[in-house]
């Protein structure tokens, strides 16, 4: 039989003694005594505290989230912020949201009830809402920072704890560093402060926001439309939008913006309109997968539908589908809808004379070229950064503290966009609206928004992407990504698929003045690219691939060929 490794038997018994834990908690480790490995899962480590903050499965134990490691991050980062704002007038502010998972009202209320042990006055929404919103809501509160508590699109057993700055961004690295080491700092979970609701509430610690809070959300996302007139004038009657939250927090907002800009015939999945911590109606609810979309199609045939949009939990992401030519369903990649979105909107304001001279698109490093190639085009100058949009959210605040730049979009290929700068993080509810107007703008003149990617695909280029992925769990699964990574960083391949590897970039070393990341790119010599990147919210590693082809069918075989080629040597590691 397995044994449990001494420095996790030592932080195990830690917690059984601990008289600050709960008998319940202590009661599901005990009864796990027959389980060595299941133990040494839960306690091998602390949960990481990454730059994106907390995810983990739901459980008692240091490698898990619960209760206790959601109060110890918190009790690091109130630290962090009355470090950094404790001396200016007024308390310091943390607006709170959550998803609609397991125990997200209750990890939300203990985050809240420690800040406020620590003088911090805790913002908090009663009930789901989404992740831009809360981003929204501490610059728009003007609060110190912001939590969300979201495992966005993981499977049903997870959750997850994010932290943002005063200015709205989840954490770079720099003050993500700081955060960790004073979580780390913190002696025993029996040094968490934490008030009662009532002593919170009665010292004013704890405020409760709602609907006037909501409605600055929906009026801000919608004041970003650039066809409201058209839409309002009539082809809002009859454009047709099914659309799904896959049980999370998009359907409420998404519905208001909607309807707030002119569309009138908008149809939900039924199914799937509620809170369901479980995502009992998908494997998985994410709307990068086709099959996220089985119910809305069915709807969509039922009803005639011109477009298909579907917001993960925390409706940060924003998957779309269309018909093709053979009037079958095409589900749009993130990129697709990138390109798609960026040609809209630069091409609108040109047309109404809006288009700045100035104007910046802030892409990914893992993001296709085609949306980059359209925005120059219309004269944006594009700018990378790493994966992550808390990178994307740096570069607005650079251009907003220095004026030399005005932020037209920001997307990656993950299917998260942004325009304007109200937030800085990506946001569904946003990119629902864009897409679909863009939808019903190309409608009225006789276009999908397939058609229009052809177009886009003749003028500028066949661009096509591919992702593979492969999950490997636990502390075996991180050793495996590691040593896949040390192996192509050590042994980098002179050429793949029979093309010459032209370039290697290794961002752990940290290019372009990025910060450093655990990042490989291979630029190869017809100017395909992959990319290896072990996720940073999930045990997987991701593999980017990007290629440009003649036409359609010739860009197929190239990302194929390539795909191929590199997926065999990842899984023969």
């Amino acid at each position: 039989m397995e044994q449990l490794s001494a420095a996790a038997a030592e932080t195990l018994q830690q917690w059984l003694e601990d008289a600050s834990i709960d008998e319940a908690t202590k009661q599901e480790l005990r009864d796990l005594k027959d389980q060595p490995k299941e133990l040494e899962e839960r306690f091998y480590r602390n949960l990481e505290f990454g730059t994106g903050g907390l995810r983990g499965v739901i459980g008692a134990g240091s490698n898990r989230m619960n209760k206790y490691t959601v109060g110890r991050a918190t009790q690091g980062f109130a630290r962090y912020l009355l470090e950094q704002h404790g001396d200016k007038e007024g308390k310091p502010s943390v607006v709170i949201a959550h998803d609609s998972r397991h125990f997200s009202p209750e990890f939300s209320l203990d985050a809240a009830l420690v800040l406020a042990a620590n003088g911090i006055v805790a913002k908090l929404y009663p009930s789901l809402r989404s992740t831009p919103q809360l981003s929204f809501s501490v610059r728009h509160l003007h609060a110190t920072g912001g939590i969300v508590v979201t495992a966005s699109h993981n499977p049903p057993e997870y959750n997850g704890y994010k932290v943002y700055n005063h200015e709205g961004g989840q954490l770079v690295p720099h003050e993500a560093e700081k955060v960790i080491q004073y979580i780390q700092e913190v002696p025993s979970l029996a040094d968490v402060k934490k008030l009662t609701r009532e002593e919170a509430e009665a010292q004013g610690l704890l405020i409760w926001l709602g609907e006037a809070e909501d409605q600055a959300f929906v009026d801000t996302v919608a004041s970003r439309s650039l066809s409201r007139e058209l839409i309002q004038s009539g082809i809002g009657r009859d454009f047709k939008i099914v659309y799904t939250p896959l049980h999370g927090t998009g359907n409420l907002p998404v519905r208001r913006v909607l309807e707030q800009i002119g569309f009138e015939q908008l149809y939900i999945v039924a199914e799937q309109e509620q809170p369901d911590a479980e995502f009992s109606t998908v494997k998985s609810p994410n709307p990068e997968e086709r099959e996220a979309f089985t119910l809305a199609m069915k709807l969509g045939e039922s009803v005639g539908a011109d477009i298909l949009i579907g917001t993960d939990p925390d409706a940060d992401r924003m998957g779309a589908v269309v018909k093709d030519k053979d009037g079958k369903y095409f589900v749009l990649s993130g990129n697709q809808s990138g390109a798609i979105m960026v040609h809209y909107l630069l091409s609108r304001l040109q047309e109404t004379g809006t288009l700045p001279s100035n104007g910046a698109v802030i892409k990914t490093i893992v993001t296709s070229e085609m949306g980059a190639v359209i925005a120059q085009h219309y004269g944006a100058e594009v700018m990378n950064t790493l994966t992550g949009f808390k990178y994307i959210g740096e570069k607005m605040n650079q251009f907003e503290a220095t004026g030399s730049h005005t932020f037209l979009f920001g997307y990656e290929e993950s299917y998260g966009y942004l325009s304007g700068n109200y937030a800085r993080d990506k946001d569904a509810v946003l990119a629902s609206m864009l897409i679909a107007e863009a939808a019903a703008y190309y409608k009225s003149q006789g276009k999908t928004l397939y058609d229009v990617l052809q177009e886009l695909y003749s003028q500028f280029g066949y661009f096509l992407e591919k992702l593979e992925s492969r999950t490997l769990k636990g502390k075996d699964g991180v050793a495996q990504i590691q040593a896949k990574m040390t192996d192509w960083r050590s042994n980098p391949p002179q050429e793949v698929a029979g093309i010459a590897v032209q370039d290697v970039l290794d961002y752990s070393l940290g290019l372009d003045g990025l910060p450093k990341e655990n990042v490989l790119k291979f630029i190869l010599a017809d100017g395909s690219w992959f990319c290896l990147r072990p996720s940073g919210t999930e045990p997987k590693i991701k593999v980017y691939f990007a290629v440009r082809g003649e036409s359609l069918s010739d860009a197929e075989g190239r990302v194929e060929r390539l795909a191929s080629a590199v997926m065999s040597r990842v899984d023969a590691q």
